[in-house]
């Protein structure tokens, strides 16, 4: 792509989801778009117009992170149930599940040939694992307080880390070392990752900036005051020249890291803005945020598509042993022969026009509410919960970020302490 990017233009958003959105992340030809939640869903959505969006049902709490293998095959999610899932994002719903964990997962993250994941817990624990093999490779445990993200170096050697105990780790990954730290006073960072180089990384931090580091030397190449609140999620573009920006201030910013400045800010979202990503060609990013919304941007603007038609899979058992072209074992959902080799994939559908494939929802939300006759649930009782769901989901996340302020409040506080213990003996000896 040129150096100069155009200005970014909402494409459209994407309406699905209950609860907010954690995380976003695109497919490897961006055709598709990963998406997490506190609904506790994961859903896969196509960017092409009038397209179904999926919606997988599989973690019992909410769904933190996410994100495509590199060649597109795998989805891999992490949760507050204290688990990694592997998914194949097809109609079938198949995952594994990764258990090693023992207090929720706050990340997960493939390295560049798929081959391994990394994943941050509130365990304080880093965990590497074997996606082959579909079990825990190795784990790292050397941070004092829950650990926010981690991720691979593009090749694969090394491993960032951040964590509340206000440290920035580099790992190596060959002899599960740490071989850098980078201590950050004024707050804890949100999220790490690295250029597309692998020789800097950028954080996110809890004190509203935004640092790049640089891992050779290790020592603070640029640091970005541009937000009102907490960063919370940061993606280089892959020419590695700029970089875009979340935050609890309900903006995105993208920075001209070439020339050390704020080039655009994006007002696109109500509320908190939680994640960001770029497509793997720089053509696009998306982002998700506390208002349930997901806006993939940088694009030609499309505002007549309406929201899509959302279809809900249950998980199945391990995708080792699940036979193809099974279907769903609960039978909430059931695909007709009718479907192309490309739908399989990714399902596409019309529009709301009356056909087979509407025909087929109308028989998912059929048998939805035949599954909730059979638990004895009725419809008023269903929509009460669901409703007290949602509301439990916005408790969560706001006494999350009441929790980093009570963080700020108390560094600016020890900070001032310090200031006045150093001021005293000054005074005495002025006098």
């Amino acid at each position: 792509m040129a150096s100069a990017l155009e200005d970014p233009v909402l494409i459209r958003p994407f309406r699905g989801h209950k609860a907010a959105v954690t995380g976003v992340a695109f497919n490897a030809g961006a055709t598709g778009l990963a998406t997490s939640s506190l609904d506790r869903f994961l859903m896969i959505w196509k960017l092409k117009a009038q397209s179904r969006a999926f919606r997988f049902v599989g973690h019992v709490e909410a769904v933190t992170s996410v994100q495509f293998s590199p060649d597109g095959q795998l989805v891999a999610s992490a949760s507050q149930d204290r688990t990694v899932r592997l998914w194949i994002p097809c109609i079938h719903g198949e995952s594994s599940v990764l258990k090693g964990h023992t207090a929720p997962v706050r990340s997960v993250s493939f390295s560049q040939d798929g081959h391994f994941l990394v994943s941050a817990s509130n365990d304080k624990s880093i965990k590497i694992w074997s996606v082959h093999r579909q079990r825990l490779f190795f784990s790292i445990s050397q941070h004092t307080h829950w650990v926010r993200c981690a991720k691979f170096s593009p090749d694969g050697r090394i491993i960032a880390s951040c964590s509340e105990d206000k440290t920035i780790k580099i790992w190596d990954t060959r002899n599960k070392t740490c071989v850098d730290s980078f201590v950050d006073y004024g707050g804890f960072a949100n999220f790490v990752d690295f250029n597309p180089s692998g020789t800097c990384i950028a954080s996110a931090g809890s004190n509203h900036t935004v640092k790049l580091w640089d891992i050779r030397t290790n020592k603070l190449l640029q640091h970005y005051r541009v937000h009102r609140a907490g960063v919370n999620c940061v993606s280089f573009h892959p020419s590695g020249n700029y970089l875009v920006t979340a935050s609890t201030d309900g903006t995105l910013k993208i920075l001209d890291l070439l020339e050390g400045r704020l080039i655009y800010t994006l007002h696109g979202h109500k509320g908190p803005v939680l994640s960001v990503a770029f497509s793997k060609g720089g053509e696009k990013f998306a982002s998700g945020g506390a208002d349930a919304q997901v806006n993939p941007s940088f694009d030609v603007p499309d505002t007549q598509t309406h929201d899509p038609p959302i279809i809900e899979i249950s998980s199945s058992s391990s995708f080792n042993t699940l036979r193809r072209g099974a279907g769903f074992s609960n039978g909430v959902f059931t695909f007709k022969d009718d479907i192309s080799s490309e739908e399989s994939q990714y399902p596409s559908a019309s529009g709301l026009a009356t056909s087979p494939k509407r025909k087929s929802e109308n028989e998912s939300e059929s048998a939805l509410r035949n599954v909730e006759k059979q638990r004895g649930i009725s419809p008023s009782l269903a929509n009460a919960l669901e409703h007290i769901v949602e509301q439990l989901d916005v408790l969560t996340l706001t006494i999350s970020i009441l929790e980093q302020r009570l963080t700020l409040t108390e560094d600016k506080l020890k900070e001032c302490l310090e200031n006045q213990q150093k001021m005293l003996p000054q005074g005495r000896q002025g006098e």
